[in-house]
């Protein structure tokens, strides 16, 4: 797939996200995907694998929304086999605050799926407003 097929590829996806339907994102991920958050937090580190995405970083997080998580698109910008897209997300978190962080993903795609992501958030906002992901697979 060239820049422009990834762009509209990931767009879709963006798209069902920004209407709380997580399903496409997650289709999007390759088999192998690594995927890195950025940062000195509790939730920064490496996952690799999509089982690994699922189970240590995914689940986690949204064991901790109240309401439907929705994020969306503000910018896709896309060259040879990256697209990065700059996104809000906005959900309730179940201690009743409101989680709204700005997001940048550097995705490498490859054949139509998200080989490596990197993301780029507010991290002091990722710490105040959510328990380690590590804390809650504990519990």
């Amino acid at each position: 797939m060239d820049a422009a097929e990834n762009k509209e590829r990931m767009r879709e996806v963006f798209e069902a996200l920004a209407e709380g339907d997580g399903r496409p994102f997650v289709e999007a991920l390759a088999d192998d995907v690594r995927w890195r958050i950025i940062g000195s937090t509790d939730w920064s580190g490496t996952w690799e694998g999509k089982p690994a995405v699922q189970a240590r970083l995914l689940d986690p997080l949204f064991a901790q929304f109240a309401t439907r998580y929705r994020n969306r698109a503000i910018r896709l910008i896309a060259e040879d086999d990256h697209v990065v897209i700059e996104c809000r997300g906005d959900v309730t978190t179940k201690s009743g605050h409101p989680y709204r962080n700005t997001y940048c993903y550097v995705c490498r795609l490859e054949g139509g799926r998200v080989r490596e992501l990197t993301e780029y958030c507010d991290t002091e906002l990722l710490t105040k407003a959510l328990t380690a992901p590590w804390a809650t697979t504990a519990a």
